[in-house]
Order: structure tokens, then C-alpha cells, then sequence
């Protein structure tokens, strides 16, 4: 009986692995690291083969198939958080504020960011956007500042893939 429970418990954690390392891989891709991608995709293929065959070698206990699921479940947790722990990449963040606009552009500035105002115009009149491309490590300090100026501020983020170009801020 404990060698079963030791199986499950070893599927389980092959599991989180693979598919930790695997949602890790799929950001990764989508930010074109196609390297690490490909070093990642390399571990995460050989614990899953050697996952696959111990279920296969002991696919009669019940519980292995639940702890093949069971770490499925938790590996992509887990790669969900150690991606946002180290936080990757670049996002863009468009910013509409009613009467800050100038303070949080002046804020962000001294604080070391590229902030770019474009003048708009909505539904009210006019008003300015003001973009800035951070690294996305930088995301928290970056809304902190601008909520502790204007908490109702319009906030878009949306990831961001720089092509060419110095990113003022990035070299902090």
C-alpha cells in the first residue's frame, strides 16, 4: 500500500513539474525567448515521458490517475505564479485621468519613467492619454503612483513586445 501512495505522490510532483515548467515555456514563446522556450520545452517533455511511463507501467491504480490530474492542476498554478514572480517582458499602460493628467505625467517622470501624453478627445471634450512602456516588474510601483494621485484614473495594460528603440526607464 505505501509504495502506491509514494507512486501517486511521484506523479503528482512529476506532474507540477512538467506542466509548471510548460506554462512557464508557453510565455516564453509568446514573448519570442524561442531559446528558453526551447530549453524549458526540452525539460518539460523529459518529465512528462517519464511521468507517462510510470502511469502506463501502473495504470490499474485508480489513484494515479488522480494524481496525474491532481499535478496537472497545481503545476499550472504554479507556473501562473513563478511567472508573475519574476514578471517578464514589457507592458504598455494608457492612462485617462479627468484633472491629474499633468501631476501623474510629473510623477512618473521623477520617478524615472517615459511617460508620452497624445491629446484626445471623448465624449466629455478633450482630454489627453498618456502611454508609458515599463518593464512589467515595474507594474506595481507604476500603478501605486498613479492611484495615489488619482484612484479613479481609466487604466488600460496590455503586454508589450518593443521592436526597436530605447525604453526610457529600462536600464534602472
Amino acid at each position: 500500500m505505501i509504495d502506491i501512495i509514494l507512486g501517486a505522490l511521484l506523479i503528482t510532483l512529476m506532474r507540477m513539474c512538467d506542466v509548471t515548467i510548460g506554462t512557464f515555456r508557453t510565455i516564453l514563446v509568446v514573448q519570442g525567448k524561442k531559446y528558453l522556450a526551447g530549453v524549458a520545452g526540452f525539460a518539460e517533455v523529459l518529465i512528462w515521458i517519464f511521468a507517462m511511463r510510470f502511469i502506463v507501467n501502473n495504470m490499474d491504480e485508480t489513484i494515479n490517475l488522480f494524481a496525474y490530474a491532481l499535478g496537472f492542476g497545481i503545476g499550472n498554478i504554479l507556473g501562473i505564479s513563478l511567472e508573475e514572480k519574476i514578471a517578464l517582458g514589457y507592458v504598455q499602460i494608457n492612462i485617462i485621468s479627468r484633472r491629474f493628467t499633468d501631476k501623474i505625467a510629473d510623477a512618473l517622470r521623477s520617478s524615472k519613467y517615459g511617460v508620452t501624453l497624445i491629446p484626445a478627445e471623448g465624449s466629455t471634450g478633450g482630454m489627453t492619454i498618456l502611454i508609458i512602456i515599463i518593464r512589467r516588474k515595474d507594474l506595481k510601483m507604476v500603478r501605486n503612483i498613479i492611484d495615489q494621485i488619482d484612484s479613479s484614473a481609466f487604466i488600460t495594460i496590455q503586454h508589450s513586445r518593443p521592436y526597436r528603440g530605447f525604453i526610457h526607464g529600462s536600464r534602472k
